[in-house]
């Protein structure tokens, strides 16, 4: 069957996570393939190129899918966001080659975690943002950042029930900065481990406020014991928003996400 690939942006404060659960509870995964099915008339599976947890938001989630259903690229994507939640759209739909994997054919992939540093927790964008009330110095977070850079062992900066067999991944960037109260932590790996993310910016705040001195982050990487890794951030204000293939696929350019923080750090 034809193969397609698609982009999808979504709100995951009110999923239990991407991945289909059996419990039947609200994912991302179950409500686009339940979309796609209406339009194709016929029941449709996705595979995406990361899989986010509960409360994780999406900006440039890529998936492809199989299907003999004839539509235009533009009648998959109206027709789908015709039937999504208002948390849920698809970006775009193309077709692709068959040796087009989202999750196998990925080069890279990349993160952005968003807290909001004030004294007073925010009123709007409370399930976009991570909030900490603590004043961060990102020039300190900064200095902890480049521990982290280069292909490391990263099992103290992984869950627990982490199921990857293997703990070393290729972070190629990791860059913080500050627009007002908003600071962004911009990480870009070959792939992540679970909760890897949220576990460095767990420890970026800690040094950021002062509590643990910048050579903390490579003491943490050395020990390969996730007990010395610290708190796991919130899942708030972490979103997937990008991922790389081969230019020989063709997919169309990301935008810079999300879009509340467009002018702050351009892709």
């Amino acid at each position: 069957m034809p193969r397609y690939a698609a982009s999808v942006q979504y709100d995951g404060s009110l999923f239990f996570g991407w991945q289909i659960l059996k419990t039947g509870l609200p994912t991302v995964q179950a409500a686009v393939e339940a979309a796609l099915s209406k339009v194709a008339n016929h029941p449709v599976s996705v595979i995406c190129a990361g899989r986010t947890d509960a409360r994780v938001h999406g900006c440039n989630q890529i998936i492809h899918f199989d299907t003999d259903a004839a539509r235009t690229e533009r009648g998959w994507a109206y027709g789908a966001n015709a039937n999504l939640p208002d948390e849920v759209a698809i970006n775009w739909v193309k077709p692709v080659s068959d040796d087009f994997h989202a999750r196998f054919s990925a080069l890279w992939r990349r993160y952005r975690y968003v807290i909001y540093n004030h004294p007073i927790r925010p009123a709007h964008l409370s399930k976009g943002v991570t909030w900490n009330y603590r004043p961060l110095d990102v020039d300190r977070m900064k200095e902890a950042a480049e521990y982290l850079i280069g292909e490391h062992d990263f099992t103290s900066y992984r869950a627990i029930q982490c199921q990857a067999k293997n703990p070393v991944r290729n972070v190629t960037r990791l860059d913080i900065s500050r627009n007002g109260p908003l600071i962004v932590i911009d990480v870009q790996a070959n792939a992540f481990l679970h909760h890897m993310i949220r576990n460095f910016a767990g420890v970026l705040m800690t040094i950021g406020c002062g509590k643990r001195e910048p050579i903390w982050a490579k003491e943490v990487l050395d020990a390969m014991d996730r007990a010395q890794g610290g708190v796991t951030a919130s899942p708030c204000g972490l979103y997937f928003v990008d991922v790389g293939y081969d230019d020989v696929f063709d997919l169309p350019p990301s935008e810079s996400n999300p879009h509340f923080i467009a002018p702050l750090m351009p892709l």
